[in-house]
């Protein structure tokens, strides 16, 4: 039966209808910010209908090494990724001594009224930090992060500054900051930009803490004394196996976007996707990246620092018969699947050694190789000292 709206019947059957629907919704106020700042020569921000997205990283978190990257220095509107550096902050300030994380934070009649996503903060209610940051992590709370960011600049406007020093501090060279929330702007305000090269390198380094990991790999937390249910905005935590994090970022005119971290047999990857036209095109273009790189590539860790490798040493002259020794550091490495087959690992130690011995002192080394290259190479050290028995190996 034909369509008695025939408009309807074309825009389902044209790509560009598709496009145009898609433009209609965006918000206007925050394209015509966006579009102010572009620069002539720069590519313009919207969607391409021929890729599902704008742009995107995927590394090995613990390395850094970059397995996949697609306009990865595009500069781009983060949105509410733009936290990752307010939660940064605030966490170097923890472990600083500044401020700790059971500081009670006060919430301020402008922050109660940011809007966007929150848990609903009221003028002069107060948490403790901790509380704040993981709704911040968790639910993306807009109201959080401008009471966090008062509570320890004085202002957003000061703390903006703090973070625009630590954007250049760390080498984000696509980066700026304009707000503590990544909000869309209003008119006469400039957009928040980042690249999927920063917000990995920004990733990896707010994964140094263990608080932050542990609130991003949550499904669901109460917030104010179990009134309030956070649900995380990041829904591969619920969908893909081995996600533990880590932020997710939207407004219309910068589509949809996240910065994903995954787990699997000791393989810790980071994935950065940006402006996906929709949320669920946004993860799973993320678990395309993140499975790629679980299918190609595998962590594998010969020596862990400390660890007993090689056969038991005797000890000549000694007041302990004999010892085995320890990788003086950990050997790891992230390989291609295919390689990962080729790797050879040797502990060479000798069967024997001459009291006195010393703690830390080399006895030997790992080395490893794939195929004929060497590829790393450890120390095998004693584990404690071991004294001489007789005056004489006192002495010499």
């Amino acid at each position: 039966m034909m369509s008695s709206r025939p408009w309807l019947r074309r825009a389902s059957g044209s790509r560009a209808r598709r496009v145009l629907l898609l433009v209609a919704v965006l918000s206007l106020t925050g394209r015509a910010a966006l579009a102010a700042t572009v620069k002539p020569g720069r590519e313009t921000f919207g969607f391409s209908p021929e890729a599902p997205y704008r742009a995107a990283l995927l590394m090995d978190r613990d390395s850094g090494n970059v397995f996949f990257a697609q306009n990865e220095h595009l500069r781009w509107p983060p949105a509410s990724m733009t936290k990752m550096m307010t939660l940064l902050i605030a966490m170097e300030a923890v472990n600083s001594k500044t401020i700790s994380l059971d500081d009670p934070v006060i919430t301020s009649d402008w922050a109660s009224k940011i809007g966007g996503s929150q848990v609903y903060l009221r003028a002069g209610e107060q948490f403790p930090l901790r509380d704040m940051l993981e709704a911040i992590v968790v639910a993306s709370a807009n109201d959080a992060a401008v009471a966090v960011a008062e509570r320890l600049a004085g202002s957003t406007e000061a703390f903006v500054d703090l973070m625009n020093q630590r954007a250049k501090q760390l080498g984000l060279a696509d980066s700026e900051f304009h707000s503590v929330h990544g909000l869309p702007p209003g008119p006469g305000q400039k957009p928040d930009l980042m690249s999927a090269a920063d917000l990995a390198t920004l990733g990896r380094k707010l994964a140094e803490f263990p608080e932050i990991m542990k609130w991003a790999a949550i499904s669901e937390a109460p917030f104010r004394n179990g009134q309030f249910e956070m649900r995380n905005t990041n829904h591969l935590i619920r969908t893909y196996p081995g996600a533990d994090g880590l932020k997710t970022g939207y407004y219309a005119a910068a589509g949809f976007s996240v910065t994903a971290t995954a787990t699997r047999d000791g393989l810790r990857l980071l994935g950065v996707v940006l402006g996906t036209p929709t949320k669920q095109g946004c993860f799973n273009e993320a678990a395309k990246l993140l499975s790629m790189g679980f299918s190609g590539y595998r962590a594998v860790e010969p020596a862990k620092a400390g660890q007993e490798v090689g056969a038991a040493i005797s000890v000549s002259n000694g007041k302990t018969n004999s010892f085995t020794g320890v990788a003086e550091s950990g050997m790891r490495f992230v390989l291609p699947r295919a390689d990962a087959q080729e790797l050879k690992v040797e502990v060479k130690v000798p069967a024997e050694i001459k009291a006195p011995v010393k703690k830390g002192q080399p006895v030997g080394e790992i080395v490893a190789r794939k195929g004929a290259q060497e590829i790393g190479r450890v120390s095998v050290v004693a584990p404690g000292d071991i004294d001489s028995t007789s005056w004489w190996g006192r002495w010499f």
